[in-house]
């Protein structure tokens, strides 16, 4: 097989592809970017109301040949495969060290209704969450620990931000995501459809430990997370049915947004599997 013929820089698919990097056009035309193999082999196999969620990919010949059985796999879901040099495939990737695979997508975010007819028994709520970063691995860390849901309020970063799928590492095609719905919206529906609220909060009055071992963390959950330098605001506390701190066993000030979401989350996690939500085993008890 020869070298394929490589798209022009300049052509209007590639411009089109290169402004998604901007809020205003990921709203506009309801795209956006998913790059390097994992997020475009995520995107490939993901499909929203019934329609592939992969439109185009970019690729470096390099990349097509290395991942061959992805760029098959994208043409065989009827998106179009532009093959490019490394600075076209890196002026669409937005990146400085791109993998070569750049895929253009559909939205495919959840409505909330839907997620709450579902029933779930885990949710992560991101309430003003603004680092793209921080969101895309809250994400992941849902995704990891068995989440049925993700919800970003109408605070939070852009969920398509290109640093929060980078992040997410191909989780946002593995999970129902809404955004754009008020905290106290999430909170109301979730409580009606029999979820308890649990506010993540360093200076919360409960302790996650006591949770735990008091096995009150069996049921369904929803987690609610604040932003990364001031937290949740009183307000936003005062929905919540509990506040909860992860403890801090050493020396250390406190927790980064990311890693106090993994804890609380696979703490739930666990108390779901776990017959009696995780109590404390009884003195002289064997396992």
């Amino acid at each position: 097989m020869g070298t394929p013929e490589l798209i022009s820089p300049r052509s209007p698919r590639v411009a089109a592809a290169r402004r998604l990097a901007r809020r205003h056009f990921r709203g506009k035309e309801r795209r956006f970017i998913a790059e390097g193999p994992q997020a475009v082999r995520e995107a490939v196999a993901h499909r929203a109301d019934g329609s592939p969620t992969l439109i185009e990919l970019f690729a470096t010949v390099e990349a097509a040949e290395r991942h061959a059985e992805i760029v098959e796999a994208a043409r065989a879901a009827g998106a179009l495969v532009h093959f490019a040099d490394d600075r076209t495939v890196a002026d669409v990737s937005q990146t400085v060290t791109p993998q070569g695979l750049v895929g253009v997508c559909r939205f495919l975010d959840s409505p909330f209704e839907e997620i709450l007819a579902a029933r779930p028994r885990l949710v992560a709520v991101l309430a003003n969450v603004r680092d793209p970063g921080n969101a895309g691995t809250v994400l992941r860390c849902a995704d990891a620990a068995g989440a049925d849901a993700v919800v970003l309020t109408d605070a939070s970063v852009d969920l398509y931000n290109p640093k929060s799928v980078r992040a997410s590492v191909g989780s946002l095609f593995h999970l129902p995501v809404a955004v754009g719905v008020p905290v106290a919206q999430v909170v109301t529906g979730l409580q009606g459809a029999g979820v308890r609220i649990l506010a993540a909060d360093g200076a919360g009055d409960r302790d996650l430990d006591a949770e735990l071992d008091a096995g009150s963390m069996g049921g369904p959950t929803a987690w609610i997370f604040g932003n990364e330098a001031w937290g949740l605001p009183e307000e936003t506390r005062a929905l919540a049915d509990a506040v909860v701190r992860v403890p801090i066993h050493g020396k250390a000030e406190s927790l980064n947004l990311a890693t106090a979401a993994a804890v609380c989350l696979y703490a739930s996690a666990r108390a779901q599997r776990t017959t009696g939500g995780c109590r404390a085993a009884s003195p002289g008890g064997g396992a």
